[in-house]
């Protein structure tokens, strides 16, 4: 397995097209995402500064209005795209070079489709969608704004919530997932 330290450095690259020390500190210091995905990754690693990315995660928790909890299995290439009213269930399981924006929801629900939901590489969650359940959404996968997907999707898709149209198309989020890992 790869260090969390790697994952930081990855992360930083899907924001601004490279890994510099330079760069992670301006990250860090000026961009809210970045900081609340710096002291996610560094909780990850449990060493003996956990209490204090732990207080500084759940102080930007409440600042920023992003529940992430640590113990959420998130690969490389986190990228929150614009911050703000994002839930991620700590359950859910989340592949590489994820784009997350502002009003999100990846959650667990109940009945039918108990659990929650295994996300694929490449996936881009668009303002306000909502995804729930125990699905699968694929790989190279668009989900549009206001989207509320409980239903498994393919790869290669975009997901349009006006009657849970699902759209094949070759690289969906080709626009969408920058510097790619």
């Amino acid at each position: 397995m790869m260090k969390k330290k790697s994952f930081i450095y990855d992360d930083l690259y899907r924001y601004i097209g490279n890994r510099s020390l330079k760069s992670l500190f301006r990250y860090t210091l000026f961009t809210p995402g970045f900081r609340y995905i710096y002291f996610l990754r560094n909780c990850q690693k449990k060493n003996w500064l956990f209490p204090l990315y732990f207080f500084l995660l759940r102080r930007y928790s409440i600042k920023y209005g992003i529940q992430i909890p640590y113990q959420t299995s998130i690969d490389r290439g986190f990228r929150i795209v614009h911050f703000g009213l994002i839930v991620i269930h700590p359950g859910a399981i989340i592949g590489k070079n994820f784009n997350i924006a502002q009003g999100c929801t990846v959650g667990s629900s109940e009945g039918k489709k108990r659990g929650t939901p295994i996300i694929g590489d490449n996936v881009c969650m668009q303002p306000n969608s909502v995804v729930v359940g125990n699905i699968k959404i694929g790989n190279n996968v668009l989900i549009a704004p206001n989207s509320f997907v409980n239903f498994d999707v393919p790869d290669d898709s975009i997901v349009i919530n006006s009657q849970n149209k699902i759209i094949r198309r070759d690289n969906p989020t080709g626009k969408y997932i920058v510097y790619k890992l």
